[in-house]
């Protein structure tokens, strides 16, 4: 782990990837629809890299060329929008470590917080349901009046609400967004590898540490 002088105060947390895995319920929504509409449709490893920008994007990738017109977007997307609503915690868990994690960052007084590109009213309906137990000072999803990240704005935003500097702040994330989302928002960008991405994509898109098991974010939290 690379040695810092900063002080920490806070911790911002990525949601799907990070604290949740929830690919599986978000490519069965995405499967269902494609199927019903006779689209193609794609098993749960190709979803790693379809994830992560919001589900209109996802809609998007998962598309021929030929097939992505604005018109069969936006039907797919109110489609899969109707169908995860429904079912996005059928499979969806905390990943394994987690609880222990948010239990001894709470135990030690940090404040912790979610800034997610997943909608915010899914983002909401998941943390109520899953992280009831851990007090997160501020939960954000993508809102029409905040930019997906890799803009910062969002992650800027709570870092005011949390009453800190950006360079208080570790950012937890499993994907390149999330690493350049750290950096242009000032924040220590911390990638974790249990998630959708890999170590060096990770690492190429400006990781200053790298954590394989949940617990280890504590050895930069000292």
């Amino acid at each position: 782990m690379p040695q810092h002088k900063t002080i920490f105060k806070a911790v911002i947390f990525d949601l799907d990837g990070t604290l949740v895995n929830s690919l599986q319920d978000i490519a069965d929504s995405m499967n269902r629809v494609l199927a019903a509409k006779g689209f193609t449709t794609y098993d749960y490893d190709s979803y790693r890299y379809f994830i992560g920008r919001g589900l209109r994007n996802l809609v998007g990738k998962t598309l021929s060329d030929e097939q992505r017109s604005e018109e069969n977007i936006t039907e797919l997307y109110a489609e899969l929008l109707k169908d995860y609503q429904i079912n996005l915690l059928q499979k969806t868990a905390l990943y394994k470590g987690i609880p222990d994690l948010l239990d001894a960052i709470e135990q030690r007084g940090f404040k912790m917080a979610i800034f997610s590109n997943k909608a915010d009213h899914f983002t909401q309906k998941i943390v109520r349901e899953l992280m009831s137990d851990w007090k997160m000072d501020v939960v954000l999803g993508s809102k029409e009046a905040t930019p997906r990240k890799p803009d910062p704005t969002g992650a800027l935003m709570i870092c005011k609400l949390l009453e800190i500097s950006p360079e208080e702040v570790l950012y937890v994330g499993d994907t390149s967004v999330d690493m350049n989302t750290a950096t242009a928002a000032g924040f220590f960008p911390v990638g974790v590898t249990w998630g959708f991405r890999t170590k060096e994509e990770l690492l190429e898109s400006g990781a200053k540490a790298i954590i394989d098991e949940p617990l280890e974010l504590l050895d930069l939290l000292k």
